[in-house]
């Protein structure tokens, strides 16, 4: 099975909240991935509050064309779920 997100939700604070068509859950915080050229404009809430289910791609993407890919969203729950056990 190829992993894609099924929901995407933008939250307060640079979260979003996600469904994966694994069936996993979560929520993740990305204010410590929007470096570089293509993420920093999302610092803005009004830019980050773009975020949606991108329906080709099915990943997060944004209106000023940044994209995440699913392994890198589904790993970094995976890990801010660990740090907060």
């Amino acid at each position: 099975m190829i992993l894609h997100t099924t929901e995407v939700t933008p939250l307060p604070g640079y979260r979003l909240r996600l469904r994966f068509n694994n069936g996993e859950v979560g929520e993740v915080d990305l204010s410590n991935e929007l470096d570089g050229e293509v993420f920093e404009p999302l610092r803005d809430p009004v830019q980050f509050a773009t975020a949606k289910q991108h329906p080709v791609m099915k990943t997060v993407s944004w209106a000023n064309g940044a994209d995440l890919a699913p392994e890198f969203l589904i790993d970094l729950l995976h890990e801010q779920k660990q740090r907060a056990a």
